[in-house]
């Protein structure tokens, strides 16, 4: 999914200031959701919450502190010493552990290999479920990405979206991602990767992957970045009564 340039802020998109609003995104890896999130938010004039940005940030504490990966009351006790939070200066927000930014961390490979099986501990989700309900609170204007944020976090949401696309084009948009930044994964090595985090996402016992009954279900395979953004901002004003 090509991404443009820049997303211009449109003043006829943006939601009043006076109304609290929370958008979901939810969908599987590849299908866009925090590039998306973050055009959708500046066009609305909302915050964003990038939920996989604290999953990463969690994988990446516990490897390189070499905690045990079995070792669940380690690694949540270490991740919540961390106090991890968003710095809301920086565009996109940064996350922070120890007040220390991670964004360029938690890309890397490593943390990308094992970060479904961290995300599926589930006293470490419920820590995140909580700190992302605190972050709601104190951004009650939110757009906010993952796997379970219509179905779990905020099933009261105004809007949510369930971005989805073909397998193969969802890791011919991830390899390609990697390799701007210069690393080489052929497709079909991506495509097994995808397939098998799908399946972890969508069969572990907290918070799985899955599409909200009353989300808006948006494939993105043939569709362009911009198309993608358009669609969620015409019906999130739609609700809104924009």
């Amino acid at each position: 999914m090509p991404q443009s340039v820049q997303v211009a802020n449109r003043i006829g998109d943006v939601i009043p200031q006076d109304q609290p609003i929370i958008v979901t995104i939810d969908g599987p890896a590849g299908t866009g959701k925090s590039t998306v999130a973050n055009a959708v938010a500046k066009r609305l004039g909302l915050d964003v919450l990038d939920t996989g940005a604290m999953y990463r940030a969690a994988t990446a504490i516990a490897l390189d502190d070499n905690i045990d990966l079995d070792d669940v009351d380690a690694i949540v006790e270490r991740v919540a010493d961390a106090d991890l939070h968003f710095d809301w200066n920086r565009d996109p927000p940064a996350i922070l552990a120890w007040l220390k930014p991670l964004n360029e961390r938690i890309r890397s490979e490593d943390v990308s290999a094992v970060v479904s099986r961290i995300s599926a501990i589930g006293p470490l989700r419920a820590h995140m479920v909580r700190k992302q309900r605190l972050i709601a609170q104190q951004h009650p204007r939110l757009v906010s990405e993952g796997r379970d944020q219509g179905s779990v976090v905020f099933p009261q949401a105004t809007v949510k979206f369930y971005l989805d696309a073909d397998p193969t084009i969802r890791a011919r948009r991830r390899a390609s991602q990697l390799a701007d930044v210069g690393t080489k994964v052929t497709e079909q090595e991506m495509l097994q990767r995808i397939l098998k985090r799908d399946h972890l996402d969508s069969t572990r016992a907290d918070g799985p992957l899955v599409c909200p009954k009353d989300a808006i279900v948006v494939d993105t395979t043939a569709m362009n970045f911009d198309g993608v953004v358009d669609t969620l901002v015409m019906h999130v004003n739609t609700h809104a009564g924009i």
